[in-house]
């Protein structure tokens, strides 16, 4: 555990679930944590700070459970770091997909019948996702195109392929697994339509 005694931490709106799981109560929360009056943000490794941070990626369910764990680290209560496993078996209840990608054996099936579909990618943080998926990342001859909303893209209808677009974090939600359970759910249909899931 970081020695946190009346350390004021800030954080993110999009972070805020990860300190809640992590079971951080005493915490503030605003979009540009340089305006707080705080000793310490904790928010996503895109974002920039001048203050003393720690980092964290929530683009991939192991992305998600790694964060619980560095930030659990600045909770007194030492009982999360021990209980990890049973908060994250409890919290992945009732949300199938994150059910799929969480456990290792049904994972490593899914991967590896993703890797025989190719996907040209567009983003760092779909990037992370589809590498999470096991898909075959390629440049040229495609199956799908997968790229961000903020990003616009027109097919070519010369060429076969599909265009999978999935939400950023201002379109979707705050909750990191619910983010991350609709852009799975996204993915996996391009399995779906392959024949393949």
């Amino acid at each position: 555990m970081k020695n946190c005694d009346k350390m004021i931490i800030v954080t993110t709106p999009m972070c805020k679930k990860i300190l809640e799981l992590s079971g951080i109560k005493d915490f503030k929360i605003n979009t540009n944590p340089d305006n707080e009056k705080a000793d310490f943000a904790i928010l996503l490794s895109e974002n920039k700070t001048n203050l003393p941070s720690l980092a964290i990626k929530l683009n991939t369910f192991s992305q998600i459970k790694e964060s619980i764990k560095k930030v659990s680290q600045y909770n007194e209560d030492t009982r999360i770091a021990t209980d990890l496993e049973d908060i994250l078996i409890n919290l992945y209840n009732g949300f199938d997909v994150t059910t799929r990608w969480t456990y290792k054996y049904k994972k490593n099936h899914l991967k590896k019948i993703n890797s025989e579909i190719r996907v040209k990618v567009y983003s760092k943080f779909i990037r992370d996702i589809v590498e999470d998926m096991g898909f075959n990342i390629v440049n040229e001859k495609y199956d799908n195109i997968i790229f961000p909303d903020y990003l616009h893209i027109k097919k070519d209808d010369s060429v076969n392929y599909e265009l999978v677009e999935l939400p950023t974090h201002k379109n979707t939600s705050l909750d990191p697994i619910k983010r991350a359970e609709l852009r799975y759910s996204i993915l996996e249909k391009i399995a779906n339509k392959n024949k393949k899931f």
